[in-house]
């Protein structure tokens, strides 16, 4: 059977941004650059995104795209007799399921706040600790939490059922372009708040004292981030490049999203900062600081159920984006694996997400006692940091090597640039140099930073 293409170029670039554009732009930027010190973080992080992300990006869109197929046997079709890349399918398969097992939970969150924004549940007098409470009662209580993960996954499999143009490639239009206007009106807004300068000031100034004491863990943070954020190194561009005809070059496409991915994310944390500073909530949050800090905000706000329920509606866009661009490289995936009709695929992967999310839910409240990392760590930390800190990096590293081995130990260097470079637009550098870059700099650059990283994170 053909393989299904996108309806159009700007369908293609909207959909792969959309699975980059999600809750790492909008919910894990802003409290990151807020963790790390600021300007000088977003400086580290747009390194890494340049000289790591779009190689590999390109490489993954390059596999898909020569392969026809989505991680689970993309490498299969493409590698050398008596190889064994194909097992990498399984991790990635791995990836995007553990991926969606606390994406779906975190979705369920923002649909949640943006009715209780509606309801005006934030409005009146209540104090700061009232506001905050919420949070906690909110993910105290394991029936809504399931219910509405359950709900997240039900419509997200939907969409997918439609198909790739009828369905993914439709819907995320739309949701991209709302988002895109959302976001524009409420970065302009917060910024004519009285006391927003400061973070301004926090948010594009850098102080490269803030890392002191921290370097590895800051470059270990900024690495995962950008890996997160693009969605690289488990296969979820590689299904989109599948879908791809050969009339673009992939180094100019993987630009195009990566400039729409970075765009949000620092609109993102252009709206959260300066309103943080505005109202005297300290950036530092961490994971609930849009939860717990953001609705202070918007309460102190003129206007703030108005425009609270718009940012919630923004990180629902955002996150839907993902999710629906991650379920249909889940629907490949088993599509591939099992012989399953897309619409069997969609009923048995709705089933198997709702089960699988089930502990994350669980893991504030009848499993809160459960702290794989220590300290206040839950089964989200525990998931969070397996698929950012380590399969997207290892994943990337894989697709790496597998672009530029030799012939007989992978798919090979000449095949990539050919197929990297078929179509119009910006090319991958044929020059030696680079080369040499993405062969032995980049890997050894992220083996050095991931393994940098475990030992400061965890013994320093």
């Amino acid at each position: 059977m053909e393989r299904e293409k996108f309806g159009s170029r700007l369908g293609f670039v909207l959909i792969s941004a959309g699975c980059a554009i999600g809750l790492g732009n909008v919910w894990r930027f802003p409290y990151i650059v807020g963790q790390y010190g600021g300007a000088a973080f977003i400086l580290v992080y747009l390194l890494f995104l340049v000289v790591f992300g779009l190689p590999i990006m390109t490489m993954e869109f390059a596999v898909g795209r020569a392969s026809q197929k989505s991680v689970a046997e993309s490498f299969r079709e493409l590698e050398p007799p008596k190889t064994k890349w194909h097992h990498f399918g399984w991790v990635g398969m791995a990836g995007n399921f553990l991926l969606m097992m606390f994406y779906t939970v975190v979705t369920g969150w923002m649909f949640i706040y943006f009715v209780k924004m509606i309801k005006g549940d934030f409005s009146g007098t209540l104090s700061s600790e009232a506001i905050g409470s919420q949070f906690g009662e909110m993910v105290s209580n394991p029936y809504l939490l399931i219910g509405v993960m359950a709900c997240v996954t039900i419509v997200g499999f939907l969409v997918c059922s439609f198909g790739l143009k009828n369905g993914v490639e439709r819907v995320n239009k739309i949701m991209m372009l709302c988002l895109l206007l959302i976001i524009a009106v409420l970065a302009v807004y917060v910024l004519t708040l009285p006391g927003a300068g400061a973070g301004v000031k926090y948010y594009l100034v850098p102080d490269f004292s803030k890392f002191s004491g921290r370097v590895g863990e800051v470059l270990f943070a900024a690495m995962g981030q950008a890996f997160f954020t693009l969605s690289i190194g488990m296969g979820s561009m590689a299904i989109f490049g599948s879908y791809i005809k050969k009339d673009r070059r992939l180094l100019g496409e993987s630009v195009s999203i990566a400039a729409l991915d970075t765009f949000v994310a620092f609109m993102a944390g252009l709206i959260v900062i300066p309103a943080c500073f505005a109202f005297g909530v300290e950036p530092e949050g961490g994971p609930d600081l849009i939860f717990q800090a953001l609705p202070n905000v918007f309460n102190a706000m003129p206007g703030g159920r108005i425009w609270g329920s718009l940012f919630f509606l923004f990180m629902i866009f955002a996150a839907m984006s993902t999710v629906t661009a991650v379920f249909e490289n889940i629907i490949s995936i088993t599509m591939e694996k099992f012989g399953w009709t897309r619409k069997q695929a969609c009923i048995y992967d709705t089933i198997l997400i709702i089960v699988l999310s089930i502990p994350c839910a669980l893991g504030f409240n009848v499993l809160a006692g459960f702290t794989p990392l220590g300290g206040t760590s839950c089964v989200l930390d525990l998931e969070d940091f397996i698929v950012s800190n380590n399969i997207l990096p290892i994943g990337s590293l894989i697709y790496l090597l597998f672009c530029t081995l030799n012939k007989d130990k992978g798919w090979g260097y000449d095949n990539f640039l050919t197929e990297a470079n078929t179509g119009k637009g910006l090319a991958v550098p044929k020059g030696k140099w680079f080369k040499v870059y993405v062969k032995y700099v980049l890997p050894l650059a992220i083996i050095f930073l991931w393994v940098y990283g475990y030992i400061s994170t965890f013994f320093l």
